[in-house]
């Protein structure tokens, strides 16, 4: 890997995508049925939710705007597509089933928009987007699961549409740790800035402050 590292820095990947002035929190799909390893969890999924709880509380302190985001499917599959035929267990995620709903500790408030989706990403065909226009956001702290799917498609898509990506590092998860890894690693060379938390908070106060 610091082979690796190295050969990236020396074609010029990994530069600091700087400090954001209008951010906003997005929380991608940490449902019951992504925390369940019975179902589409395991690995460090809920490891992630537990630490996404302290930061969507100072998210809210500092008045961001909050999106949280969700799988959802018609009762009848008929919205169903590419992604649920190589994972057709995600049609089971509908309006009603306890498996779509969102974490107990992360339960959206009143003001903090709701995303539904049918695709990996957060704002493929969904008004996401269009939200965070309206509310002059330029920069996502993204939070949600997994590494190396919803996460990664909804962070490419923010990039294309021209939002400034930070991944928390602690507050992603994937079943997979080596995909996990490898994914954030990408992440962090090409499209985001992967950062911890704190690190990140520090980084936009300072800013603010100056």
């Amino acid at each position: 890997m610091h082979q690796d590292i190295q050969t990236y820095r020396r074609q010029g990947f990994g530069q600091s995508l700087g400090v954001p002035d209008a951010p906003a929190l997005v929380i991608v799909d940490f449902m019951n049925g992504f925390s369940d390893p019975a179902f589409a969890g395991g690995g460090n999924i809920n490891e992630a939710i537990t630490q996404t709880v302290p930061v969507l509380a100072e998210a809210r302190r500092m008045g961001w705007p909050i999106a949280h985001v969700r799988t959802v499917y018609a009762e009848d599959g008929s919205d169903g597509n590419v992604f649920t035929t190589k994972v057709p267990t995600l049609l089971q995620l509908t309006e009603n089933s306890a498996l779509s709903a969102f974490v107990p500790v992360l339960q959206p408030r009143a003001g903090e928009v709701v995303i539904r989706k049918t695709y990996p990403s957060a704002l493929h065909e969904t008004p996401l987007q269009s939200w965070l226009t309206r509310r002059r956001v330029d920069g996502l702290v993204v939070a949600g699961c997994t590494t190396s799917g919803c996460i990664r498609a909804s962070v490419l898509d923010a990039m294309h549409a021209g939002f400034r990506p930070y991944v928390i590092r602690e507050c992603v998860g994937d079943r997979s740790l080596a995909a996990h890894e490898a994914n954030l690693f990408d992440m962090d060379q090409k499209c985001a800035d992967v950062v911890a938390f704190d690190e990140f908070l520090r980084r936009f106060q300072e800013a603010s402050r100056g």
